[in-house]
């Protein structure tokens, strides 16, 4: 995996731009299991078991990628949470012989505690994440339960891989998961980005932006206070920075990084002014203005000033084609 070792430290947001520059089953397994092992605080090894027919192993974390493609049986088979205390004895005793040398070359033979995670999206069993502790320390029910909120987050994803439209659709899933619980956790904001992405909508539907444009716009909506996880000082540089190994949604990053412009050319970063500030950076400013104050005067009082006229009037059209 790409710039992830299996002792550095990782956190949702980091995980989340991994999973939505790489729409592909093993990328999002093995980002999983990266976030997994810190939630475990670290000393962990990991291996993402699918169910096509065969039990395979798709995706290691800490394990040598050797491993992936090999099909095993082990204590995943039950479909439910479990901490092992005899670590990798089941699995051993679930393969055959010849399967032991390939497993005792991957570092298996030794492991002291295991946790099983199954991961499943509704009803649908999709395989089973396997965390195995590199030393003596225990896995609380906390650790455990963290762990299983996390594959539920990711699993829709695991099952909507093969067209676009549902993997935008398990992408914008993720999305919204991973900004609540940075929101519930790290400022009194918890639904401030679902609001502002609801009135970027109806702002870019007004100004007859495409269904494509509007895809992109939700995004930057959706993750614009994202670098909020690591405090408020300079929280859209570093917003902007979690979305830059993503192609596809570089006028997101953009915007993230500018939505602190203003119009008049007072703003941050950059002091951009008018139309050199990102469209998209002029939206989410004005949406996030509307759903602060939640008074659409005070909102056209900043018009020419902070905030764009022409998005402003836009807010102003969607307002009154929504109350009509």
């Amino acid at each position: 995996m790409t710039g992830v070792s299996a002792h550095e430290p990782l956190d949702p947001t980091r995980v989340l731009a991994e999973l939505l520059s790489r729409p592909s089953a093993e990328g999002v397994l093995e980002n999983a299991l990266a976030y997994a092992a810190t939630l475990l605080g670290g000393n962990v090894n990991g291996y993402a078991v699918v169910r096509r027919g065969q039990d395979k192993v798709a995706a290691v974390f800490g394990y040598p990628r050797s491993l992936i493609g090999t099909a095993l049986s082990g204590p995943w088979a039950a479909m439910r949470p479990r901490v092992l205390s005899d670590g990798s004895s089941e699995l051993y005793e679930a393969n055959a012989p010849e399967l032991h040398k390939v497993l005792d070359a991957a570092g298996m033979r030794d492991v002291p505690l295991s946790l099983v995670v199954p991961v499943s999206d509704r009803g649908r069993t999709l395989g089973a994440l396997v965390l195995d502790r590199t030393n003596a320390d225990p896995i609380s029910p906390t650790q455990q339960e963290a762990v299983a909120r996390w594959a539920t987050a990711v699993a829709p994803i695991l099952g909507m891989l093969d067209a676009r439209d549902d993997w935008q659709q398990a992408a914008r899933q993720v999305s919204s998961a991973v900004v609540e619980a940075i929101e519930s956790q790290d400022f009194d904001g918890l639904g401030h980005s679902a609001a502002v992405a609801d009135a970027s909508m109806k702002i870019g539907r007004s100004l007859g932006l495409s269904s494509r444009e509007l895809e992109e716009l939700w995004f930057a909506a959706t993750l614009h206070d994202l670098g909020k996880i690591h405090g408020e000082q300079g929280h859209a540089l570093v917003g902007a920075n979690f979305l830059q190994n993503v192609p596809h949604l570089a006028e997101a990053q953009k915007a993230i990084r500018h939505h602190h412009e203003r119009w008049d050319g007072q703003g941050e970063p950059d002091k951009l002014a008018g139309e050199d500030i990102p469209l998209y950076a002029r939206i989410l400013a004005v949406a996030n203005a509307y759903v602060r104050t939640g008074d659409l005067e005070r909102v056209q009082a900043q018009a020419g000033k902070g905030l764009d006229p022409r998005v402003v009037n836009a807010l102003h059209k969607a307002l009154e084609k929504a109350a009509s």
